[in-house]
């Protein structure tokens, strides 16, 4: 009778966090119907049905939980049990699960990341962009190694480190009329056009949801891939935008746009690093985590503030 294995596992999990077989498939680099295939053996072998099939997806039945958590567990272990042997074979390689909010996924990781990279070319990174409160639940899960999140999000009994400090400011064209205040509040200017990033983007699908919090909504006017592309729209009169600092200073260079820093409290970004446990970090998962953290960091309390 065959047995369960890792690959059996993997796909499984694949499936599982993604909410879709197809999906899944893609993820776990399989073909759609030897996924569907291989996942009705798996519910054979183990005589129970592992999840709901409707055309919105796939539930995980109680069985199938379960079957997560330690899918998990094993396909974490044999990642370190990999790395631990590649050290004996002089190896460098591994692979780390990182999510980012949308701030530090543009302005800070593509430098941070490339050093890393070019340090340890046998490791691959997965990056993922989610919302912040969304990534501190996944590394919860242990789906996810690390996760950078802003500073005023609950982590619960995560590990935080620091990572880098940033804020959001409300990009505009040279001469508009709110170019000459000192600040604003976001409320201040929901009955303005806005250009914006993608809805697939965390840092939009955030801003929509806090103009739905004053019963507005956002009169998107064009959504695009980059912060920088934002500006470029802002500065053609399209309508103003909401950028981290670090690109609009960057922008201004070169652009005939001016901004004005946002009053509310979420806009500043005191950007953290979130861990479940160091000690059970994979050795690619703790290479990249200290070389990420700034030289004077270290693991700070969990912060329980809203």
């Amino acid at each position: 009778m065959r047995r369960l294995d890792l690959n059996d596992l993997s796909l499984f999990r694949h499936i599982a966090e993604s909410g879709s077989i197809t999906a899944g498939a893609v993820r776990a680099n399989t073909a759609l119907a030897a996924a569907s295939t291989r996942l009705r053996g798996v519910e054979d072998i183990l005589g129970t049905q592992l999840m709901a099939r409707s055309r919105q997806g796939v539930t995980l039945t109680r069985a199938g939980e379960a079957l997560l958590l330690h899918a998990r567990s094993l396909l974490a272990e044999a990642d370190r049990m990999h790395e631990d042997m590649a050290t004996y074979a002089g190896g460098t390689g591994g692979h780390v699960r990182l999510l980012s909010n949308t701030n530090a996924l543009t302005e800070f990781l593509p430098a941070a990341l490339g050093r890393f990279l070019a340090a340890f070319p046998g490791t691959t990174v997965d990056l993922q962009e989610r919302l912040s409160d969304e990534i501190v639940d996944l590394v919860a899960e242990g789906i996810a190694d690390l996760g950078i999140v802003a500073g005023t999000v609950d982590t619960g009994t995560l590990q935080v480190l620091p990572f880098r400090s940033d804020r959001f400011v409300v990009v505009l064209p040279r001469g508009d009329r709110f170019s000459d205040r000192s600040s604003l509040a976001f409320v201040d200017v929901l009955d303005r056009d806005f250009v914006g990033l993608d809805r697939a983007s965390a840092l939009q699908r955030f801003l929509i949801g806090r103009a739905a919090r004053f019963g507005r909504r956002l009169r998107l006017r064009v959504q695009l891939r980059s912060f920088d592309a934002v500006c470029l729209m802002v500065e053609a009169g399209v309508g103003i935008g909401i950028v981290p600092e670090t690109t609009a200073r960057r922008a201004a260079h070169t652009m005939a746009i001016g901004t004005v820093p946002l009053t509310d409290e979420w806009a500043l970004r005191d950007l953290r690093i979130c861990i479940r446990d160091e000690a059970s970090l994979s050795g690619s998962a703790r290479r990249l985590l200290e070389h990420l953290v700034e030289p004077v960091g270290g693991i700070l309390e969990s912060d329980t503030s809203a």
